[in-house]
């Protein structure tokens, strides 16, 4: 982390053979060349983003097409990786500088309350497939960390603005200095305005919001070797659906230290408090305190193991409705573990296994053994091939084991739902073969081919003797088939091309001892082939052009048609200064992406004007 980051403009003039040599953490928790990495693992650069346009966590996430990103309404979106993507998606794990934004309630995220100023985001590293091993249950058909910017990277100043039709306005400052001659800060803040979505036939879909955040970081880099890291952040947010209400805070605190042995070690900390008001349903008050240490180091010129521990103490208490309660309503859940992952170099450059474990202990289900072994083998010039098994697990939510919906019903006759209080972990046993390679300088390929395996996930049983109760059990197995494919093209000094495509082909079952008329909940409505193309311009006196479409195909159940859209961005940089338009889903006028019952919404046109301007 000590290393000087390429800047945006750098990284413009980087082929993408250069891109390939950038580092990435996320898959064996240390720094190792994304061309070598033995997962199927994408980068969004700060570049990628600036360059889109994007103003929200979930829009930039569009940018990795290894993943399914469906907007439902103004604020919600559902995000998942390699199938299973629904509104409560929860086998996909996001972090945010390796801060875990889970939520034990659903065992997913809330995307509304996740933002960031987003030019201080350094890179966004996807990986998709099971990461349980180094990051844990949850981590079951990928893993998402967010990395902001050392404090470093971010002197002197930048204010900027703009208005727009989805989002009407957006405001943003961040300044940045040093303290002394070791240490940086930056603080920030920025608000945004959405208007709301449309219904399918055009009118108001009341889900206009607004959301304002400020935040600080500290970098003191008392040598080449330690760093000490502090940030907090506070958030509120508000939405017209229903008055709901949201605020957040957190802080986090983190050591490295690098010996020039090339060990390694790691300690954080962080505070994190989420609170969540939905008047007549429910409320959420969330305190997550966690803390993680690893340690990485060489035993001989050939092996690299790295090994840690964890807690994390959850104290959630949820406000309970007639219709919507969480028994009991307050509950204290606990999570230790332990990991161990050795790297064995069998051939110098050329043929490398990793083999490793994870130990954790959750209060529902007790220890969790979350084994993976990769191997890379890199034939010179040809690229690298890659392969791994893994197992992964889904630990049970409080949505699974303590919900009450309707239970007493609000109206005799009404169906009710209730959770299970024995409800297991959902199990995938994961299989992947992948090969990278950068044929040419200006050309790079990556593909991922997977075949995922799940046991015990989610089935809503009706019950025998009373057909108006339903139960949360583990009941449905099956299994989801795929391929990956990715592609960069630098065809001049002013003009890249990046695609990438995935299929899917899922097969679900009511396992043995429940009977097929019974309703499946577990998996999710996914599109079988999707489709994405970017394609970046730098024009003469600081203009440039970037456009960026995608192609989703029908979701099945419930249905959804497919959809093909388009965006556009223009921006004029002079010096400190950037002026930009940008507009997305361009190809019609409105687009459904995700059906959401009754209240299912279409996603409109829209421009956005934004200038901002450095100091």
């Amino acid at each position: 982390e000590t290393d000087k980051l390429p800047t945006p403009a750098e990284l413009k003039k980087m082929s993408l053979e250069e891109l390939m040599d950038l580092q990435v953490t996320l898959v064996s928790k240390q720094p190792e060349r994304l061309a070598q990495a033995p997962s199927a693992v994408q980068v969004i650069t700060a570049d990628d983003i600036r360059r889109s346009g994007a103003q929200t966590i979930p829009e930039a996430l569009r940018l990795a097409s290894n993943l399914q990103v469906a907007q439902i309404d103004a604020r919600q979106w559902a995000i998942s990786s390699r199938g299973m993507n629904n509104a409560l998606s929860n086998k996909l794990l996001v972090m945010i500088d390796g801060r875990s934004i889970y939520t034990p309630l659903y065992a997913g995220v809330f995307w509304d309350a996740q933002n960031l100023m987003m030019d201080n985001i350094e890179r966004i590293e996807v990986v998709s497939g099971p990461g349980g091993t180094l990051w844990g249950a949850n981590a079951v058909n990928g893993v998402i960390n967010i990395v902001t910017k050392g404090a470093e990277f971010t002197q002197g100043g930048v204010i900027g603005g703009g208005v727009g039709t989805s989002l009407r306005d957006v405001q943003g400052a961040r300044y940045g200095g040093k303290l002394g001659a070791k240490a940086y800060y930056r603080v920030w803040g920025r608000h945004q305005d959405f208007n709301a979505t449309e219904t399918l036939d055009g009118g108001d879909g009341k889900s206009s919001w607004d959301f304002s955040q400020a935040g600080m970081r500290m970098d003191y880099l008392r040598s080449a070797s330690d760093r000490l890291s502090l940030s907090g952040n506070l958030s509120m947010g508000n939405y017209e659906t229903q008055e709901t209400r949201t605020d957040g805070q957190y802080a986090l605190a983190r050591w490295i230290r690098t010996l020039p042995s090339k060990t390694d070690f790691t300690v954080q900390a962080y505070y994190d408090h989420q609170y969540r008001s939905i008047p007549g349903v429910f409320g959420e008050d969330l305190h997550t305190f966690d803390l993680d240490v690893h340690h990485h180091f060489l035993m001989g010129a050939r092996q690299s193991l790295i090994w840690g521990t964890g807690y994390r103490a959850m104290f959630d208490e949820v406000s309970n409705s007639q219709g919507v309660a969480f028994l009991p309503a307050a509950k204290t859940l606990q999570l230790f573990n332990a990991f161990v992952e050795d790297e064995f170099t069998i051939l110098p450059e050329r043929l490398k296994l990793t083999l490793g474990t994870k130990l954790e202990h959750n209060d529902y289900t007790g220890w969790e053994v979350l084994p993976s072994g990769r191997a890379a083998f890199t034939p010179g010039a040809l690229g690298t091939f890659w392969g791994s098994i893994a197992r992964a697990v889904r630990t049970p939510s409080r949505f699974d084991r303590d919900i009450h919906i309707n239970d007493p019903p609000v109206r005799p006759g009404d169906p009710r739902l209730e959770g299970e209080p024995g409800f297991r972990s959902e199990v995938l046993s994961a299989y992947e073969l992948g090969y990278r390679c950068a044929p040419r300088e200006n050309v790079t390929v990556n593909l991922a081919t997977f075949y995922n395996v799940y046991e015990d996930l989610r089935l809503i049983e009706r019950n025998a003797s009373d057909t108006l109760l339903y139960t949360e059990v583990n009941g449905v197995e099956g299994e989801i088939r795929g391929v990956e494919v990715s592609a960069g093209i630098q065809a001049t000094a002013w003009l890249q091309i990046q695609g990438g495509y995935t299929t899917l082909d899922e097969e679900f079952r009511v396992q043995a001892g429940h009977t097929a008329s019974q309703m499946v909940g577990s998996q999710g409505n996914d599109p079988e082939h999707q489709l994405n193309l970017r394609v970046n311009m730098d024009l003469p006196h600081g203009f440039q052009l970037n456009g960026s479409g995608r192609y989703v195909s029908e979701l099945p159940a419930p249905a959804v048609p497919y959809y093909a859209t388009f965006d556009l961005m223009g921006a004029w940089i002079y010096g400190g200064f950037q002026i930009s338009l940008v507009g997305k889903n361009l190809a019609e006028r409105r687009h459904q992406e995700f059906a959401n019952g009754a209240s299912a919404q279409a996603i409109p046109r829209s421009f956005l004007g934004r200038a901002s301007w450095r100091f």
